[in-house]
């Protein structure tokens, strides 16, 4: 037998293709979360910071100048802290269902595009994947506030599935609006539709005078929909003011307070990545992700890897906006009652975002020039 060929198919794999291009995912995926690791480190203290100022407060300032290293301490106790498991507890699924949350936290990144060619994994069902692994994502939290074996935590998970349910389901159909606009469900597609400016991107559709009057009916809609989506996205990951499953007054901490050391640090981090998660979709789907204000990334005409990279840092410039407001809504605005988060996703989210789909749809279908139709799919 030729050895060539024997190389070639050894073990049934194509080495020279095969082998290549998992290295090349592997590093890919490795990149993407040293990345986002370090990005929560000092997220998590721009957090803190943002929260002290509005307080007159100067915030962590020991560990490091001007307090940048305080997280990686945090990291370090956090690591080297003894894990105390309840002795009624569960031991099984009280140890997976931080490990589940951490991993589902991490999943979601596979198709989230970070610049021009920068992405693990370009599905044209992004959307649909993005949408299955957060609906996932409360197994995790149920599991701990059951698995703790007692009644704080698990009342905290009850109310974390019960929000989380509610806000999924006008998420999706605020997804739809931006789906019937573009005509795919691919991410990238989505981002590209918006390269002509910001008056393309779909928060502020009502600045593209060129489609007058129509752009005031979309504008208006989308504008409605974009900041129905940063509360959503609030209510999604149990931040300020919709933290009811772990309000302190109430719940004593809620689903994790049993839970010490690097099982609560996981827990943690993956609630921050849901956190920066929404911030990449609000970006994505209705900012120009990694477009500029005044056009394409390309028309800066850099060459295509400068290109990818400066696509790569106007995205991350933009997460760290919406992760600004998150702060400041943490800061600034009270905790609801039960019953009015309920009443805001039930009563006022859901209608809203069912007419703002029939209203779209009907844009769309009868309003739309056919030069923005975009094939579906991606």
């Amino acid at each position: 037998m030729n050895q060539d060929i024997d190389y070639i198919t050894w073990f049934g794999i194509n080495w020279p293709t095969e082998v290549e291009w998992a290295l090349v995912k592997t590093g890919q995926i490795l990149i993407i979360c040293i990345l986002l690791l370090i990005s929560l480190a000092f997220l998590l203290l721009f957090d803190r910071k943002v929260w002290a100022a509005v307080q007159l407060r100067k915030g962590p300032n020991v560990v490091g100048p001007f307090g940048l290293l305080q997280s990686f301490a945090d990291f370090f106790k956090f690591v080297f802290k003894e894990i105390v498991i309840p002795a009624g507890a569960n031991k099984t699924v009280f140890m997976l269902a931080p490990l589940l949350t951490f991993v589902l936290a991490f999943i979601g990144w596979a198709v989230v595009p970070w610049g021009p060619n920068i992405v693990i994994a370009d599905l044209n069902v992004g959307i649909l994947y993005l949408f299955a692994i957060s609906s996932l994502g409360v197994y995790g939290i149920i599991m701990g506030g059951w698995a703790s074996n007692s009644k704080y935590p698990f009342l905290g998970g009850l109310r974390s599935a019960a929000q989380m349910v509610s806000y999924e389901v006008s998420i999706g159909f605020i997804l739809i609006t931006v789906l019937l606009l573009v005509g795919s469900l691919n991410l990238t597609t989505i981002v590209d539709s918006q390269a002509d400016g910001i008056w393309m991107w779909n928060a502020f559709r009502i600045a593209n005078f060129a489609e007058f009057p129509n752009n005031i009916l979309v504008g208006v809609v989308m504008f409605a929909m974009f900041v129905m989506f940063f509360v959503s996205a609030l209510a999604e990951t149990n931040r300020p003011p919709f933290d009811l499953p772990e309000a302190e007054s109430e719940l004593v901490a809620g689903y994790q307070v049993e839970y010490s050391s690097t099982p609560y640090l996981l827990f943690m981090i993956g609630e921050y990545l849901n956190i920066v998660m929404m911030c990449a979709m609000m970006s994505i789907l209705f900012l120009g992700g990694w477009h500029l204000p005044w056009g394409s990334i390309e028309s800066l005409g850099i060459g295509p890897w400068l290109t990818s990279l400066a696509g790569l840092l106007v995205f991350y410039v933009k997460i760290w906006i919406g992760f600004f407001f998150f702060a400041m809504v943490k800061a600034i605005v009270p905790r609801y009652r039960y019953d009015q988060l309920m009443r805001l996703g039930w009563k006022i989210f859901l209608p809203t975002s069912l007419v703002a789909v029939i209203v779209i749809g009907y844009y769309v279908a009868f309003l739309a020039p056919a030069a923005t139709h975009t094939v579906a799919g991606g």
